[in-house]
């Protein structure tokens, strides 16, 4: 029994599915199948229910299953701890972000952090605030940027506000002014052809709120893409949208309107386990961070100067 074969079981067990779990963990499926099999060889019974589409657990994978997620618990916080003896000479960051943060915020940072202290391993998840919020109460990641305000009542996380980041429409720079104003409503934006992301992403959820409580009808001319999607339809004059300001900033052959009435925002936090104190790897994250965020607000501010204008 390896911790690897442990870490695809819990994999399995957590997604119902074989290939979704070899993703989660990083190999082919094939391999992942071989692990399961060794394991259960090892134990000397079967782990796994296998239906017609489904995976459920025996009843000798149910008792597997706790001691699993203690072990590979246990290997992270040997990780971890060797990580505070090397310093950030070596060891490693195991970051959530969600996508839209990923295009600007955690670029840039990912990139000065790497240049500080190229001996610390990178490991980056990117995915939607409750799907990363679930992954670092289950131990798999060391830090997550989401977007939320507060966690559920004894979730067992911190969550550190970062900012407030306005939302903003974007339109493509190649296409004529929306308006001949700086800033637009929502009225007036529900009268264009929206390019939208899927409907589970934090952006979404929180825009498509925005219409239905003004009680306006929109117009989507293409729905379910990406952001980066969503932001290359847009640059190519194809709709506009509603984006986080770092991300329309980062983003080339875009124009940036100010939405009014109502404006719109989020909160951009940073989350841990409460049980776990901040390495100083995260720690040095944290503070390029900060030093990120200053950098984007000021661009921010700059670009709806006056003098920019």
């Amino acid at each position: 029994m390896t911790l690897d074969q442990l870490a695809c079981f819990v994999a399995v067990t957590r997604s119902g599915h074989f290939t979704r779990a070899a993703d989660e963990v990083g190999i082919a499926q094939p391999s992942l199948s071989r692990q399961i099999a060794a394991l259960e060889k090892d134990v000397g019974t079967r782990l796994f229910d296998r239906g017609a589409g489904t995976v459920t657990l025996t009843d000798a994978g149910e008792a597997l299953l706790p001691v699993a997620i203690r072990m590979l618990e246990d290997r992270a916080e040997a990780y971890r701890q060797i990580a505070e003896l090397n310093g950030l000479i070596k060891g490693r960051l195991r970051l959530g972000a969600t996508p839209s943060l990923c295009i600007s915020l955690v670029a840039d940072v990912l990139s000065q952090f790497h240049a500080k202290y190229p001996g610390i391993e990178l490991h980056l998840t990117e995915a939607g605030s409750r799907t990363l919020v679930t992954k670092l109460d289950q131990g798999e990641l060391d830090l997550a940027l989401v977007v939320a305000e507060r966690t559920d009542k004894g979730s067992g996380l911190v969550l550190t506000p970062l900012l407030s980041e306005e939302l903003v429409i974007v339109s493509s720079a190649s296409k004529p002014p929306l308006t001949s104003h700086h800033s637009m409503t929502l009225a007036e934006l529900a009268n264009e052809g929206l390019v939208a992301c899927h409907d589970n992403y934090d952006l979404r959820v929180t825009v498509d709120h925005a219409f239905a409580t003004a009680g306006l009808q929109t117009h989507t001319v293409v729905e379910g893409a990406e952001l980066d999607a969503v932001l290359r339809f847009v640059a190519h004059g194809i709709g506009v949208s509603v984006a986080p300001m770092m991300a329309a900033l980062h983003y080339p052959g875009l124009r940036i309107t100010r939405l009014t009435a109502p404006q719109l925002t989020r909160t951009v936090s940073l989350a841990h386990r409460s049980n776990l104190a901040p390495t100083r790897v995260s720690a040095a994250f944290h503070a390029l961070l900060d030093d990120a965020i200053a950098e984007n607000t000021a661009r921010a501010i700059a670009s709806f100067s006056p003098a920019s204008s």
